[in-house]
């Protein structure tokens, strides 16, 4: 009998997942209490960003991060009341900041971003959905060439995976980027990436892609699992049990509570991340770009230039805050001081960031539960190679990478 798959979770992890799942055969059922591509999928900065595979937590940001956290003018926002919460899992976090740590990380999180675009075109060839992938450039954007110098440790990592920046200066950058401001003096391109044009449209497209392909989309919320001597025999939910041979986790950050009836404690927080959708926006960047002043990626999509960043810390259940918001517009402004637009959309999202920046991908045990999340700042970038992995871990497809790094067993002690 063929097995019977359910996926929790209908963001980019999950149905890129059932995509592959169903073209090696599989029965599956993809299960959200929402429609596909709402949760945090919907509101990324849409970047296929295959060189972003070096952590927040480089050497050093334990001195630097309380001076981040103090000034008004840098992306780093919390909840104050939420500290006492947050605490077990910043000290856990702040514990990688170390060079040897961000080494074992980056070459963890290489093989997931590092072929992006190539997987992304795999997944959606000769569907509907291909038309949202764009090919482009990636450009960082600094103030001077010493401030991207400064940035040496993170571009090094960079190399040592095989990303080589174009480097333009002084009159190079506006020539190449007319609408940048005049204070951005320095620009280092990265070629041969790319982006979505609207990242929850592309995710619902994909959606149908999968049910054209025979998957099965039903609306519903998992609040326990059916188990039996430690193995998966279904899914509770709202609406009833499902029965299912194998369980791919993909819901996020909202997989923790989950994780905790399976046994493992997963060291997972909320990272509260921001966009502002400038509608029909004009003389913004013709590529995505991150400006680094202000640590935001402009993109230009369907709807308008999306301004996507911010780190706030603050839980899943408060309302967004005014001060990222009025920190965004201020250096959106800074660094493209001439756009015009018709209006904005302002967004809300949780990235799920682990302690140690790496995403969980997996069986948990011998239970028949395969985690895949917890992919913090890389979720659409990866989603489509996490997916293609999982797939292949349920099908006997071996990988040619060590997966090893990415087990959710090693939190089972923690």
């Amino acid at each position: 009998m063929a097995q019977k798959i359910v996926i929790i979770g209908a963001g980019i992890v999950g149905v890129s997942t059932g995509i592959w799942l169903r073209r090696y055969g599989l029965d599956v059922t993809l299960l959200d209490r929402a429609a596909p591509g709402q949760g945090t999928s919907y509101g990324n900065a849409g970047v296929l960003a295959a060189c972003s595979m070096v952590p927040v937590t480089a050497p050093g940001l334990i001195y630097k991060g309380p001076g981040m956290l103090l000034n008004p003018d840098f992306p780093l926002f919390l909840k104050w009341r939420y500290l006492p919460k947050v605490v077990p899992w910043l000290m856990r976090y702040l514990s990688h900041a170390n060079d040897a740590d961000t080494r074992r990380i980056a070459r963890g999180l290489t093989p997931i971003v590092s072929d992006a675009v190539e997987q992304h075109k795999a997944l959606t060839h000769g569907t509907e959905a291909e038309s949202w992938v764009t090919d482009s450039e990636y450009h960082f954007a600094y103030k001077d060439t010493a401030t991207f110098e400064a940035d040496s440790y993170v571009w090094s990592l960079r190399r040592d995976a095989g990303f080589e920046p174009v480097l333009r200066t002084g009159k190079e950058v506006q020539e190449h980027e007319p609408n940048l401001s005049p204070a951005i003096g320095c620009l280092a391109t990265m070629k041969d990436h790319g982006y979505i044009r609207d990242p929850g449209g592309y995710v619902a497209a994909l959606a149908r892609v999968f049910q054209s392909e025979g998957g099965v989309i039903s609306t519903a919320e998992v609040v326990d699992f059916d188990m039996a001597d430690g193995v998966i025999k279904g899914v509770v939910t709202k609406a009833g049990r499902l029965v299912c041979d194998r369980v791919i986790l993909a819901t996020g950050v909202w997989s923790k509570p989950l994780m905790k009836k399976l046994g493992i404690s997963v060291p997972l927080e909320s990272e509260r991340g921001y966009h502002i959708v400038f509608e029909g926006a004009e003389n913004g960047p013709r590529a995505p770009m991150m400006v680094t002043s202000g640590k935001f990626v402009a993109t230009p999509m369907a709807a308008g230039l999306r301004c996507a960043g911010v780190v706030e810390f603050g839980g899943l259940e408060a309302g967004p805050s005014k001060a990222p918001l009025e920190l965004l517009r201020r250096k959106v402004a800074e660094a493209f001081p001439d756009l015009n637009y018709a209006g904005q959309q302002e967004w809300l999202g949780h990235r799920p960031a682990p302690a140690d920046s790496l995403p969980l991908i997996g069986e948990v045990a011998n239970s028949g539960v395969l985690a895949a999340f917890g992919h913090h700042h890389i979720g659409l970038t990866g989603g489509p190679k996490t997916g293609r992995l999982v797939a292949g871990m349920l099908t006997g497809r071996g990988a040619n990478i060590d997966l090893d790094i990415y087990s959710p067993n090693r939190f089972s002690k923690g």
